[in-house]
This record gives structure tokens, C-alpha cells and sequence, in this order.
């Protein structure tokens, strides 16, 4: 299998699967805004998710469930607005998509129409088998997502490795293989074993994207305020932290509050 990295000056879904073809792993980060959209979009990242952790790192909620269409919208908006190259994927909020598969294609509709994204996620499987057939056959790219749903929390009760199990670990490879044949471009893999990560990820043709699976998914996904260092109490072990972003901030401000009271800031060459 060849490792030759192509450049692509626009990524697309086709491109997403001809890199797994090709050998080429697939990064993939979250952004919420335009300023950081740009920056991530700039580093030649090939897919941008705007998730809906914007509902923890943004807004400040305990789980994701709180955040509404509109303020995916909104924060969809934003980031399209900065990107030149990467694929842009919005995650369909809870409440959305689950029950209703005519709500689903709304749900989708809106996000497309009203912020110009390329593509949304959807969290599950067979149970949303439905919905996600319906926003393909408008013509929507669908990304999957399978093992831990956080928009689940309630009904898991915790964020803890999923399909450990033989049943589950057999239902997720079932989805993932469903998922693939309806349509669906990718699948995010969170939290699962890196092994099953490694026969989901051989036994289908799309892209596998993994948080928490693994070397072994077709790509890699973190929070961008967790790659950053931004949040500083959030430790899993899939998560590698490339800067301390929250302890050099945090030194910056108390520069600059030190500078104001002391009358150290502006000095002469910094005012008109």
C-alpha cells in the first residue's frame, strides 16, 4: 500500500476515501469560531468538525445535550467563513435527528442551507439507520458515529471505554458495516479497543476516524482546546497535549494585569 501523501488544494468526502485507499492517514480537529477555524484550517488539517463539544468548551455545559441547532448554526457559520481547504462536518445536536427521520432531513437541511457546511454527524447506529437515509437520499454527506456517544451519557451512565464486550463489539462492527453500505462517507470511532478499531477500519472501504481508538483507525480526531491545552483538568489517555496553551495564557494575563496597575502599560511608544 502506498504512503504517498497528494496534495489536495480542497478536500472533499472522495478525497477522505481515497486517502484511506492510498494509504494516508486523515487529521481531523474541532473549531467553533473563525479565529481558530483559520489558524487550524491554515496547518493544512484536512477535516474540521465542528462539534457539538461546543457545548462543553464553549458554552460551559457538563455534557453535550444542551447546545441547540441554532448555535451549532452559528458556530458552523463562523468557521465556514475561515476555511479554504478542509472538509467542514457539523454535528447534528441531540433532539434533532434521534426519533423523527423527516426531522433529521430538517435538522440537516438547516445546517447546510443556513451556515454553507459540506457535511454533518450523526451519532448511532441502527436505531438511526432511518434518519440517516434520509438526509443521504437529499443528497447530505453523512459521517457516522459509533462506540461512545456522548449524547447517550444518561443512558451509559459514563464515558467509559464502550464494546469491550463480544455482543457489543460484534453490534458496533454491524453498524459500521451498515453505516458503509447506506452510504455514510466516514465513521468516528470513540473510546473502543484499538483491535476492534483495527478490524473495523480492514473490513470496510470508508474512512475510520478514531478518538480514543486507537493507531489503527484510517485518521485522528481531538478537541482542539485539548490538543491546545486549553482545558487542563480533562486527562484521558487517548489525549496528547501539544502545548500548555491554559498555563502560558494564564501567565500572559497576569503579565498584562501587573503591567496595568503598575502604570508599566501603555508607556510612551505605545500611545498616540
Amino acid at each position: 500500500m502506498s504512503t504517498a501523501k497528494k496534495e489536495y488544494k480542497r478536500v472533499t468526502v472522495k478525497s477522505l476515501v481515497d486517502m484511506k485507499k492510498n494509504g494516508e492517514k486523515i487529521s481531523m480537529l474541532t473549531a467553533y469560531d473563525y479565529s481558530m477555524a483559520k489558524i487550524v484550517d491554515a496547518a493544512n488539517v484536512d477535516v474540521i468538525l465542528v462539534g457539538d463539544s461546543a457545548s462543553n468548551v464553549m458554552a460551559g455545559h457538563e455534557t453535550t445535550l444542551p447546545i441547540t441547532l441554532d448555535q451549532m448554526i452559528y458556530h458552523a457559520s463562523s468557521v465556514i467563513r475561515a476555511i479554504d481547504r478542509a472538509l467542514v462536518v457539523v454535528d447534528l445536536p441531540f433532539g434533532t435527528y434521534q426519533s423523527d427521520p423527516k426531522k433529521a432531513l430538517h435538522s440537516a437541511i438547516r445546517i447546510m442551507k443556513e451556515s454553507g457546511a459540506h457535511a454533518v454527524k450523526l451519532e448511532g447506529g441502527e436505531e438511526i439507520k432511518e434518519s440517516i437515509k434520509k438526509i443521504l437520499n437529499a443528497g447530505i454527506p453523512v459521517m457516522g458515529h459509533l462506540g461512545l456517544t456522548p449524547q447517550s451519557i444518561y443512558k451509559f451512565g459514563t464515558y467509559t471505554v464502550r464494546a469491550k464486550e463480544e455482543e457489543e463489539a460484534e453490534q458496533l462492527m454491524k453498524d459500521a458495516k451498515m453505516l458503509e453500505k447506506i452510504g455514510c462517507f466516514g465513521i468516528v470511532v470513540e473510546k473502543i479497543p484499538a483491535e476492534l478499531t483495527k478490524a473495523v477500519s480492514e473490513s470496510i472501504s470508508i474512512p475510520t476516524i478514531g478518538i480514543g481508538g486507537g493507531k489503527h483507525a484510517d485518521g485522528q480526531v481531538l478537541v482542539i482546546h485539548d490538543l491546545l491545552g486549553m482545558t487542563h483538568e480533562f486527562n484521558p489517555r487517548f489525549l496528547r497535549r501539544y502545548m500548555n496553551l491554559y498555563e502560558e495564557m494564564s501567565t500572559a494575563i497576569s503579565n498584562y494585569v501587573d503591567d496595568v496597575k503598575s502604570r508599566d502599560f501603555p508607556n510612551d511608544e505605545e500611545q498616540y
